[in-house]
């Protein structure tokens, strides 16, 4: 205990010496509560304290849905262009460079083809992670193609949206994939096959005004926000206070824009259940 009377000034440790806790060790939710990380990774990144749903990516997602976490994806090297050369903080180009190095993604969105419960889906998930979910030309052309597939063979179609709205930087082109998912699910259900959509934190912008709402079956997790313009810009623009609780899952449900919240513990059984009731199918 001798260094308790240490007098001498100017004593460091060297950084690789020093006993720190590792990050990622515990895990915060909104409401306070504390959870152990792995703890949390094992309940599907659902706080147990408080239900709380963490955000997850398509990469937890898949593994949620698809057998054995076993699917084959389609179009995985697609990646987005700098067409019209912009320019903001930083130039589009070098942000679609330095994501991909951060994240590992090639875009904000990714469609695998596997079986759930037994039977084959085409899964198209959002990733929040690659600039904030946005919806540019890829997203649109990857879903469109994931449609096609579940067109061509006959296949349940799901759509997992988690997106920040349609992608600034590619301006009118992120605009146009609003009509075009929209057109092409129209042709899925000419050819009567089930769409389902999951909303998930935070789904808004564009994404809401086009497939994320148009399933024929629309569910949420818990707590998600979902709407079109953000709840300060909505309060500004109308000069009133909104209701509480305004653009969460639940209100939505109450209010008649959702059919169902999901926990995500229950999700694979869910969708499959929808799906087997649109297809008249015996129950799994």
């Amino acid at each position: 205990m001798a260094w308790f009377k240490r007098k001498e000034k100017g004593i460091t440790t060297a950084t690789e010496d020093k006993m720190d806790v590792p990050k990622g060790l515990w895990y915060k939710s909104p409401t306070g509560k504390i959870i152990d990380a792995d703890e949390l990774a094992r309940n599907l990144y659902v706080s147990p304290e408080d239900d709380f749903h963490v955000r997850i990516g398509s990469d937890v997602y898949f593994e949620i849905l698809f057998d054995n976490n076993e699917f084959v994806e389609l179009d995985k090297n697609m990646t987005s262009k700098d067409t019209l050369h912009f320019v903001d903080t930083k130039k589009y180009a070098d942000r679609l460079k330095d994501v991909m190095e951060k994240t590992k993604l090639k875009d904000a969105v990714r469609t695998g083809v596997g079986k759930s419960k037994g039977k084959e889906v085409v899964i198209c998930c959002m990733d929040f992670a690659f600039i904030g979910g946005s919806m540019g030309g890829v997203v649109g052309e990857k879903i469109v193609r994931g449609i096609d597939h579940a067109i061509k063979n006959q296949l349940p179609f799901i759509m997992i949206s988690k997106s920040g709205g349609a992608r600034m930087m590619e301006a009118a082109y992120s605009l146009m994939q609003l009509a075009k998912t929209s057109v092409k699910l129209a042709q899925l259900a000419e050819a009567k096959l089930p769409y389902i959509s999951l909303c998930t934190d935070p789904t808004t912008g564009g994404t809401t005004a086009s497939y994320a709402m148009l399933g024929d079956i629309n569910i949420s997790e818990p707590g998600a926000l979902i709407g079109f313009a953000g709840p300060r810009v909505v309060r500004d623009t109308t000069g009133k206070d909104l209701p509480e609780g305004f653009q969460t899952a639940e209100f939505l449900l109450e209010h008649g824009f959702l059919d169902f919240i999901t926990p995500r513990k229950e999700l694979k059984d869910k969708i499959n259940l929808y799906i087997d009731l649109i297809q008249n199918n015996n129950i799994r």
